[in-house]
């Protein structure tokens, strides 16, 4: 992201700073790649390398595959997957590749009497329902219906949501999660034909310093297993920071929806990108207005993409028997388009208020058993005029 600081911190890089009682304070650097891309140098109270305890047997949270390969269209409705926890454990994954996991939370409490890191991949999530505060070594950052949270991967955290009760999609990017370099000059700034900019992010705000000494649990997931370990102090002991290494927030409906005369294919809906996939978000827009415009997309084959489409609220223009939380996936080799009916409802429609994520990948996903369990198994027949699509 761009530089941003809080609390305290030296003049220079690398210098001594002294706690009030003349102690150092811990210099701490979060980098990514080594040291060749984005970081951020931290101050902690105490070392941050303290560990007192250490869990060697992992817990397995290893998705369960049902489909290996699959290749027909699907759709699945998420509101009926069992979910229930915190942020973390009520966490249930629907399609994985090598690339991403992606699924659904809806936790009924807040994480509560330990910490959590995924030390494999960054975070985002979805926040479709609810609002809190995610809490991480570098300040709070306060989220709400509609936000995205990127969380970047080692990066301690919990997880608040206020009344204990939200739900989200989520996805683990096993590469950074990045902007769209398209919308940025060479020198990380947002360009002008951006659909949004440096305003519509929200880093984080109020640093948490805690000097407590004791036995404070953290989680840590690397790739398909779960370990715990514990520091022998508060792990939240940051004095200051500054960097280009930090979690934000970032609402869909701060994005602002770029338009033409005849109907714009989906990489103008771009919101982020990682290594082999790309995330869109489709937002309350105003149709194509050359006069003899077909508001619908066309049919089209994702010759070497998966498409999954989230839907989050409102109309769609060109889907049948869409609910809130439903999940369609099209995969590759296979074409797909509207339903029937859809192009000609649409000519002449002057706007749309459909809400929804669409997350591209460039590699096959598989389907987990929380998916195919929530299936609708009729879907592939719904571009038949004369079908039933019965849940």
């Amino acid at each position: 992201m761009y530089y941003h600081h809080l609390g305290r911190y030296p003049h220079k890089r690398h210098v001594i700073f002294r706690k009030p009682d003349g102690g150092l304070y811990k210099e701490h650097l979060i980098g990514e790649e080594g040291f060749s891309n984005h970081a951020t140098l931290a101050y902690h109270l105490y070392e941050p390398t303290r560990i007192r305890k250490v869990d060697d047997t992992p817990e397995n949270v290893a998705p369960r595959i049902a489909v290996g390969n699959n290749f027909r269209p699907r759709a699945f409705y998420s509101f009926n997957v069992k979910t229930s926890g915190d942020p973390i454990t009520a966490r249930r994954p629907l399609m994985v590749n090598d690339d991403v996991i992606m699924g659904v939370a809806a936790p009924d409490q807040s994480m509560k009497g330990y910490f959590y890191r995924n030390a494999f991949a960054d975070e985002l999530l979805f926040i479709h329902e609810g609002s809190g505060t995610l809490h991480t070594i570098l300040g709070k950052v306060p989220f709400r219906k509609g936000d995205y949270l990127v969380i970047p991967r080692s990066l301690l955290h919990w997880i608040e949501f206020d009344g204990d009760r939200g739900r989200f999609l989520y996805i683990e990017s096993y590469s950074p999660i990045r902007v769209p370099e398209r919308y940025l000059t060479r020198y990380g700034q947002f360009m002008e034909h951006s659909p949004f900019c440096e305003r519509d992010i929200r880093p984080p705000v109020e640093l948490e310093t805690f000097d407590e000494k004791g036995e404070f649990p953290i989680k840590i997931k690397r790739r398909n297993e779960m370990f715990t370990y514990a520091l022998d102090h508060h792990p939240f002991d940051v004095v200051g920071w500054d960097g280009y290494h930090w979690p934000y927030a970032f609402s869909i409906y701060d994005f602002e929806p770029i338009t033409g005369r005849i109907h714009m294919p989906p990489p103008i809906h771009q919101t982020f990108e990682g290594r082999n996939y790309v995330i869109c978000s489709f937002v309350p827009r105003l149709y194509d207005y050359h006069p003899e415009s077909i508001p619908a997309p066309y049919n089209h084959s994702n010759i070497d993409t998966d498409e999954v489409l989230y839907y989050v609220e409102g109309e769609f223009m060109s889907r049948k028997h869409v609910e809130e939380g439903m999940f369609s996936l099209h995969p590759m080799g296979v074409p797909h388009g509207p339903h029937p009916g859809a192009v000609e409802k649409s000519i002449g429609q002057k706007e749309t208020n459909e809400l929804a994520v669409m997350i591209d990948t460039f590699r096959p996903l598989q389907l987990t058993e929380d998916a195919v369990n929530v299936e609708d198994p009729h879907y592939y027949l719904s571009w038949i005029e004369d079908s039933s699509n019965k849940k």
